[in-house]
This record gives C-alpha cells, structure tokens and sequence, in this order.
C-alpha cells in the first residue's frame, strides 16, 4: 500500500510552490480544512491527509502498536514529506496534530521551514506546578464514557469542544464527525491522545512556530497554550478572538489571517 493511499493524500496548488501541510485533529478529517487551504492555495503546495481511522485513509492500515503513541502519527507524516520530497514545509496542526507536527519537526527538521500549532496541549492533565485543563479524573471519565458509549459521548463532547452554542450547527457537524470514525480506533487515539506528555519534547523543537489559542477554549486553555509558547525556543504566541477549540471552522478569516501574517513576517 503506498502512503499516498493509506494516508488519502489530496494535492492542490502550484506543484513547485513551497508546500503547506494541513493536519487535522482527533475526531476530524481533511474536510474541516476547507475553509482554510483556499486561501493560501495561489501559492502554496497544498497537501492535505487524513490520520489513519479517520476520513479515506485505509482502515486496514491501523496497527494498534503502531499507534500506541503519538509518534506513530509523526512518523506518518514523516513518510508523506519522504514520500512527496517535500522540504521547507509550513505544518499547519490543529489540537492532537499540533504535537504531531512538533514531532515530526523535532526527528526531522530539515523538512519544516514553519508550524503552526492550533490549539496545543502537550498534556492534558494537571501536574505539579503544570496546568493541563483536566484532572486524572476527568479524562479517565472521558475515556470510559466514550469507550462504552462512542456515540452518545460524540454528541455529548462536540459542543463543548466546538464552543460557540449560538451556532449549533458547527457542534452538529463536529458531532457527524466523530460518528463516522471507527470507535475501536477512535477509543485508542483518545486515549493516546489525552494522556500524552510531550512537554520534554517541546525544547527538541527547533523550527520557528506560531501557537494559536483560542478564548474561552474548554480543551486547551490559555494557560497551557502560553506554556507551550514558553517552552518552545522560537514561537511566536496570538490569542485569537475566537472561541471554542475549532477555529478553523468556527473562524477561517481570523485563522487566515494570524497565519499570513506569522508566514510573512
């Protein structure tokens, strides 16, 4: 199987402009790019992928150990980037793929000229002196709520994910989403995915960054989106207005925006 295939790798722009890769979050696909890569597809190499379990990637290529841990996810990018010969890309990552791309970044820098990390936690439960957003507790609930009920735990997580409840239909296409994700491979990257502790690997990483932080975001904080700029030795840190943990749909303009003036600059 190539990783073109495995991965449904969709292409647009300028063949020859440098490339900009997308990577969506837990729960998601390509598809809630859609706002976002148009506007930079005059002169960007666009590429756009989903994580194996999720939209067309190839269900048949999940391998649980593989995916036991995030580095499995940085290694798929790494083989699209050795796959396309791309070189000098700007990873765009949102929530899980922000950690992804600093990853991937950190094993192989050459390929990064810029991240863009929407929304990044490199931990979600609280430690000593560390402010995740969640106790052990409360993502052990999670995690049995959604293992025993994917579901119900779908449309119950998506608005509060999404935020903006005056605009319900942003949390009802996050909710269809999920619901057509596999919920045995939904359950372990949920798993994986919050109770991860990359925050060592944040000083590995050194390509010039752009954090973006939501307001009001009930998935990752500000503080931990602060502490994520701290620790990362050249970023540069934008509270957006925007609230919720989905800019990218809940507001392209803003997101596009923060982005062409940190590619800009």
């Amino acid at each position: 199987m190539s990783v073109i295939s495995r991965n449904n790798v969709v292409q647009h722009g300028p063949p020859d402009g440098q490339p900009m890769v997308l990577a969506h979050g837990f729960g998601c696909d390509q598809n809630m790019w859609r706002y976002v890569w148009p506007a930079f597809a005059d002169r960007y190499r666009i590429v756009l992928f989903d994580h194996v379990g999720a939209g067309g990637a190839d269900p048949g290529a999940w391998d649980p150990q593989r995916y036991a841990s995030l580095d499995g996810y940085a290694d798929d990018v790494l083989e699209i980037c050795r796959e396309l010969e791309l070189r000098d890309a700007v990873f765009v990552g949102h929530s899980v793929s922000a950690m992804i791309g600093a990853l991937a970044a950190a094993a192989e820098p050459e390929r990064f000229a810029r991240l863009v990390l929407i929304g990044p936690s490199p931990r979600y439960v609280d430690d000593d002196g560390y402010v995740g957003g969640f106790s052990r507790e409360d993502i052990e609930g999670l995690l049995e709520s959604l293992e025993s009920n994917y579901l119900g735990w779908s449309s119950a997580m998506a608005p509060v994910i999404m935020g903006n409840p005056d605009r319900p239909e942003l949390a009802d296409e996050l909710t269809n989403s999920f619901c057509r994700a596999d919920p045995r491979i939904a359950a372990q990257f949920a798993r994986v995915t919050f109770l991860s502790d990359n925050r060592d690997d944040l000083a590995r990483v050194r390509t010039p960054s752009l954090v973006l932080q939501c307001s009001s975001d009930a998935i990752a904080p500000e503080a931990v989106g602060e502490y994520v700029h701290r620790e990362l030795p050249d970023s540069r840190f934008v509270r957006l207005q925007a609230t919720g943990h989905c800019p990218n749909l809940s507001a392209p303009e803003e997101t596009i925006a923060a982005m062409q003036a940190f590619l800009d600059s």
